[in-house]
């Protein structure tokens, strides 16, 4: 799942990958209230905004950051609660916790966790729960 992942020095990138975070910061923080305005704004197209706002994020050094896991795990006694041990052993904390019933003997858990006080990157966390016995996916939704 890490292998997904890169850390890039945002200098060797192209323009457009920036101004997606930027659209997107003004579109969170209801400065515009419309995607054609925030991308007028910054600079780019809609297509362009759309291609890539769900795969760029920036890195917040803020010490208040929060994500959002999609996880499928198998439906077997102590897995959530292994997902959850781990997290916390990994200093995160909880925010929310939506689990769908399953189907097909796998459920799909949505989970938002604190991660300000953490001891890893996120991506070490990614790696290690999905590593773990029951649980068949994780995917990283986002990251304030």
């Amino acid at each position: 799942m890490v292998k997904n992942y890169l850390i890039v020095d945002k200098r060797i990138l192209p323009a457009y990958y920036e101004k997606v975070i930027k659209a997107r910061e003004l579109l969170e923080s209801t400065q515009v209230k419309e995607v054609s305005e925030a991308v007028k704004i910054v600079g780019i197209s809609r297509s362009t905004y759309y291609k890539y706002k769900d795969f760029v994020f920036a890195l917040d050094e803020k010490k208040e950051r929060k994500a959002v896991l999609s996880l499928v795990l198998n439906h077997e006694k102590g897995i959530l609660s292994q997902v959850l041990n781990l997290l916390y052993h990994y200093n995160a904390s909880i925010i929310t916790i939506n689990q769908n019933i399953p189907i097909n003997q796998q459920a799909a858990v949505l989970l938002s966790i604190d991660i300000s006080e953490m001891d890893f990157p996120i991506p070490n966390i990614i790696t290690a729960l999905s590593q773990m016995q029951g649980v068949e996916s994780v995917k990283l939704i986002a990251v304030e």
